[in-house]
């Protein structure tokens, strides 16, 4: 079956002013769908993997056929980046709760420490990428960022690999349309319609 590109869970415009509607627009209806469109058809040359889920493809890489790997990275990991993307931004906003909360002071030193450490990640990946934060196979929190649309997910290619529970996009295509070079400051408005309560939940299985 065809990857499906989820249903955004919010009107284009819920997130402003911090992200306006036309960048959620052209981002939503135009990147990530492509990203969908074009690893579904890479995936279209090899019908015997029909059975095997985005997940499981982007984890081993090097399980898949070499005349497609490329694509499934590049375009199916833009896919499943996206879905995550949309997931943990909410027009309400809001703050880590539960065990989550418990895991940021133990592991990254508060929630103020967490920001700075995650905003440095998002500020220091050089081009186009994303920051992270996953959770260790030991239960550790972790802050980190990959290149293009590389992520945790993908064997060797992330200093922290493991459960993502939180991404931020950098590329430019995220922000340029309200905050133009300003990264920074996509970034600190950016805070403001995180989607805690889903990344708590996200979490809450996987608390050590």
């Amino acid at each position: 079956m065809a990857y499906q590109q989820p249903k955004l869970p919010y009107a284009f415009d819920a997130l402003e002013p911090h992200i306006d509607a036309r960048t959620m627009e052209i981002h939503y209806g135009k990147h990530h769908a492509a990203y969908v469109a074009n690893y579904n058809a890479a995936m279209e040359k090899h019908p015997e993997l029909a059975g095997r889920d985005l997940t499981s493809m982007l984890r081993d890489l090097s399980a898949v056929p070499e005349d497609i790997r490329t694509a499934v990275r590049n375009s199916g990991g833009g896919a499943w980046n996206h879905s995550l993307f949309w997931e943990v931004m909410s027009p309400k906003g809001g703050a880590p709760a539960g065990e989550l909360v418990r895991a940021i002071d133990r592991y990254l030193g508060g929630i103020d420490k967490m920001k700075e450490a995650f905003a440095k990640a998002a500020m220091a990946r050089f081009g186009s990428g994303w920051a992270w934060l996953t959770v260790q196979p030991g239960g550790t929190l972790c802050i980190c960022s990959s290149p293009n649309q590389d992520s945790p997910l993908m064997k060797g290619v992330s200093d922290c690999p493991g459960h993502i529970l939180m991404g931020l996009d950098v590329w430019e295509h995220a922000y340029y349309l309200t905050y133009q070079n300003r990264r920074a400051d996509y970034i600190a408005a950016w805070w403001n319609v995180v989607n805690w309560e889903r990344i708590s939940a996200l979490y809450a299985p996987l608390a050590k």
